[in-house]
């Protein structure tokens, strides 16, 4: 049976796959909202007519839907109903700048230096960059927006030896990683964990969420050509405009 919503096209449920019904809506769901046929801010008719049009129960329907919301694909607003959400930043995850992904996806980056400072490192900060107790390092905390919206807050820490007169108009110009090439290091490999968490109240204002929205994390050590830690950051993204995107392999058994 199909169902068709201007302008999406038909909906295709195929009873007899092995491949639960609501998945299969959701999926098809997801190609035209991926595609632009269905784009940010349309409205989709309500689950029990939905559900009748394609001759589902409710609740196979409402999974269907609830499944899209999840993601972020969708967002229900008391007294509008059911719209499609604004397309997230989908980035690789890869040894490159978010500041680089943005400007190739078209997102337009802009940066807000919110504090550039060199102090010593300590602790764990000092284990991370590979120094010695009390050496200096340069400690950024930016605001990093994607097409007028603040996307994540990045922190990072570098040994001061090597970026010497770092200024906020640099890094209100281009990313980063730009600065230390320009610098003449060579970026070679990176160890990075990707996590989750909630919001604070004050990471939810600076980001434009509710307090409690749902963050991704991200800590990176990056080295360079001579195996030295040249930078070690640890950011938070808005996880309703952001995800990262990984190309998987097979390998052998």
């Amino acid at each position: 049976m199909a169902l068709r919503i201007s302008p999406l096209g038909p909906i295709l449920v195929d009873r007899s796959s092995p491949v639960p019904l609501y998945f299969q809506v959701a999926q098809q769901l997801e190609q035209a909202i991926e595609s632009g046929n269905l784009p940010p801010g349309t409205r989709l008719e309500n689950e029990v007519l939905l559900a009748d049009q394609l001759g589902l129960s409710r609740p196979t329907m409402r999974r269907a839907m609830q499944y899209l919301v999840d993601r972020g694909l969708l967002v229900r607003k008391r007294g509008i109903g059911t719209q499609v959400a604004r397309a997230k930043f989908k980035r690789p995850v890869e040894l490159s700048s978010l500041w680089d992904d943005l400007a190739r996806s078209g997102q337009q980056p802009a940066t807000k230096v919110m504090s550039i400072s060199q102090e010593p490192a300590t602790g764990e900060i000092a284990c991370k960059l590979g120094l010695p107790d009390g050496a200096q390092a340069v400690v950024l905390e930016r605001l990093r927006y994607a097409s007028g919206e603040p996307l994540a807050r990045l922190r990072n820490y570098l040994p001061a030896e090597l970026i010497p007169g770092m200024t906020a108009e640099a890094l209100e110009q281009t990313g980063l990683y730009q600065i230390l090439r320009s610098g003449g290091i060579t970026l070679r490999a990176a160890v990075q964990t990707i996590g989750a968490r909630a919001a604070t109240q004050a990471e939810a204002r600076l980001l434009g969420e509710p307090k409690g929205a749902p963050l991704l994390t991200m800590e990176r050590s990056a080295y360079d050509d001579a195996e030295r830690v040249v930078d070690y950051g640890t950011h938070i993204y808005r996880a309703s405009r952001y995800s990262f995107e990984l190309n998987l392999l097979a390998g052998h058994a």
